[in-house]
């Protein structure tokens, strides 16, 4: 029977460090970028050895600048990397190079082990141990074969019911019971590696979000074997056992009886069904079951550079935001601003559409309403925060002063978009400082401020997109009013649409832009 770790997957809150600390420390080998299959605007990263092997794969869903998770029951807590043990030396020393948190070494179950902290903080073991055949090995400079990473030595468990989580595995998994030390007892498999279940009882609960671990990923043969589990699984009356293509390997979710999300996943097909062997990780894939085309997607996907590439060094500003550089940038930029309920990337597909070859912007607003992203807080429909507004335009203007020496961005040569409450914060932050923004697309927006006196935008050009079957066409047209009023050249355009972004919107906005 096949028994082992397929992959362990876990929950990142910057795609860069991520990349940075997997790859460029750890010297594993991106095989695989894809968009997540529950979720296509979720980049989906795969770490393994040089062929993709099971048993060597950890996998991160980037969750960026998402809300960190909760370590607790029913949720994996550590995972575990197999090493020579003659190499613990050489990771210690790489961890103080590369300024890396690190304890140990220490003994456990008689290997020693080597505990270090990702950028998330999710503890990443390595155990020296030959209980586990070593894969084959991506080179990488500045470390000889014999250090390198082997393969998942295993992963920890934190469990309410030891016993019974011990027994499912036991059951469904092939792992079986080979030792206890304290509250931890340790199952192995067929391949050599191990789940260790500890007991949690009077642990806190665990939470999802950035920095937890999501699921472990058993071997299963081949999808036959996988349909036979589900088959039992279903029958036991197990929790709710879901299977999926995830055309890589064929799977099925089932939570083990103490809550932990267990995944069992076919060795087949494999990471090359897409790509050579010398191209894994190069191409993005976009799960067919969506039907979306690249320029719909691509552009809500973090970026990030490999180990030697170029990438964006994110700085700190006022609101959380992203970055997407074109293929061939002509040096202009538009920075955007989400709806009520958007993101940072909500609006970069509309962005990249426009202005194919500018620098896009995403900014993420800092007010919350049942639970959903605002640029500031509002009392009813048409009843606005009158401070928040202030204090939020303040915070945009400090950003839009700070974006240029960050990243470049010429203020003469970058244009602003807002959609609904955005657009509305971008009109609010021109009639409250003058100058800061010289052309802005305003789509479905309204008035939000009290009467102001003695602004002048005669620099300023705008477009105010408007829908003619939207409720607030009447307040789209009293704010294009009141920017003439202040001397903004502004062109008014209602289209054929509601409040929803349409296509018009896009043609409008490259017709004013030119």
């Amino acid at each position: 029977m096949t028994s082992g770790l397929h992959h362990i997957t876990a929950i990142t809150r910057k795609i860069q460090a991520n990349v940075d600390f997997y790859c460029g420390f750890l010297g594993l080998r991106l095989v695989k970028r894809t968009g997540g299959f529950e979720d296509a605007a979720q980049l989906h990263l795969f770490y393994g050895d040089a062929e993709a092997s099971p048993g060597s794969l950890v996998t991160f869903l980037a969750w960026e600048d998402g809300s960190p998770g909760r370590v607790g029951h029913g949720a994996p807590s550590e995972i575990a990397f197999a090493i020579a043990p003659a190499a613990i030396g050489f990771w210690l020393t790489r961890a103080l190079q590369f300024g890396v948190a690190a304890t140990g070494p220490s003994l456990e179950f008689g290997e020693p082990v080597l505990r270090l902290t990702d950028p998330d903080g999710i503890i990443v073991k390595l155990v020296g141990t030959e209980a586990v055949a070593a894969g084959a090995v991506w080179p990488m400079h500045g470390m000889e074969a014999d250090d390198a990473i082997r393969a998942l030595r295993g992963a920890t468990l934190l469990s309410e019911k030891p016993e019974e989580t011990s027994a499912f595995l036991g059951q469904y998994s092939g792992f079986v019971m080979a030792a206890q030390e304290g509250t931890i007892r340790r199952m192995t498999s067929a391949s050599g590696q191990i789940l260790d279940i500890r007991d949690a009882t009077g642990f806190w609960p665990a939470a999802p979000g950035t920095g937890a671990i999501d699921h472990v990923a058993l071997r299963m043969a081949d999808r036959g074997a996988v349909d036979r589990a589900a088959a039992v699984l279903s029958g036991a009356d197990a929790n709710a056992v879901n299977v999926h293509d995830r055309k890589y390997f064929y799977s099925l979710y089932v939570r083990e009886p103490a809550g932990c999300l267990i995944e069992l996943a076919s060795d087949d097909p494999g990471f090359g069904v897409d790509e050579a062997p010398g191209d894994l990780g190069t191409t993005l894939f976009i799960p067919e079951h969506f039907h979306l085309r690249p320029e719909d997607i691509v552009p809500m996907l973090p970026q990030f550079g490999l180990p030697g590439e170029p990438r964006t060094i994110y700085r700190d500003l006022p609101f959380v935001h992203r970055i997407h550089e074109p293929e061939r940038p002509n040096g202009s930029g538009l920075v955007l601003l989400h709806g009520t309920g958007g993101n940072e990337a909500s609006l970069l597909p509309l962005g990249r559409k426009i202005a194919p070859q500018a620098t896009l912007l995403g900014l993420r607003g800092r007010a919350t309403e049942e639970g959903v992203a605002r640029f500031f807080r509002r009392f009813g429909p048409l009843s606005f925060d009158q401070q928040d507004i202030r204090a939020e335009a303040e915070a945009l203007s400090a950003f839009i002063e700070d974006m240029g020496p960050a990243y470049g961005l010429s203020k003469a040569r970058t244009a602003f978009v807002g959609y609904s409450n955005g657009a509305n914060l971008l009109a609010a932050a021109m009639l409250l400082h003058p100058g800061l923004i010289s052309t802005a697309i305003l789509i479905r927006p309204m008035p939000v401020l009290d009467a102001l006196s003695d602004v002048d935008l005669s620099a300023a050009r705008i477009l105010v997109a408007a829908g003619d079957r939207d409720p607030y066409l009447p307040q789209a047209q009293d704010l294009a009013k009141q920017l003439r009023e202040c001397g903004a050249d502004v062109t008014f355009t209602a289209l054929d649409a509601d409040h929803a972004l349409s296509p018009d919107d896009v043609t409008a906005a490259q017709s004013f832009l030119g």
